[in-house]
């Protein structure tokens, strides 16, 4: 399994980290199978979406911030709440197919870190599964 280090800078923000997946798995000589990429956070997580447009990221963390605002009638005593539940709508995962020693994505498509609670130093495991 491979590590990726990222460090965010504000508390809320998509990073695309498509690049570093791809270079993983040309220098690592992957052929055919795909990737996982695991968020180990709680409140960081991983979604796949236009990367060509930046503010279609812009558009989807303002939607959240809609659907889950920063301040709420939250139980949870460490303030962070709102992060947890988008983490937990986005997801901790996700699985990219590799053909032929490249990652095989839409044209438009792009992976992103979500950072909720930041900033912080976070980490990305990457799996390599052979077909």
């Amino acid at each position: 399994m491979e590590r990726l280090q990222i460090r965010t800078t504000r508390r809320r923000e998509f990073i695309d980290v498509t690049q570093c997946i791809r270079r993983l798995v040309e220098e690592n000589g992957w052929r055919d199978g795909v990737v996982v990429v695991f968020s180990p956070h709680t409140t960081c997580g991983l979604t796949l979406n236009e990367a060509a447009d930046p503010d279609v990221a812009q558009d989807i963390m303002a939607s959240l911030e809609r659907l889950v605002p920063e301040q709420g009638a939250y139980r949870h005593r460490e303030g962070n709440s709102d992060a947890h539940v988008r983490v937990s709508l986005m997801g901790a995962s996700q699985m990219l197919p590799v053909e032929g020693g490249s990652l095989r994505l839409g044209t438009w498509q792009g992976l992103f870190l979500c950072e909720g609670d930041g900033p912080r130093a976070r980490e990305l495991w990457v799996q390599w599964l052979a077909s």
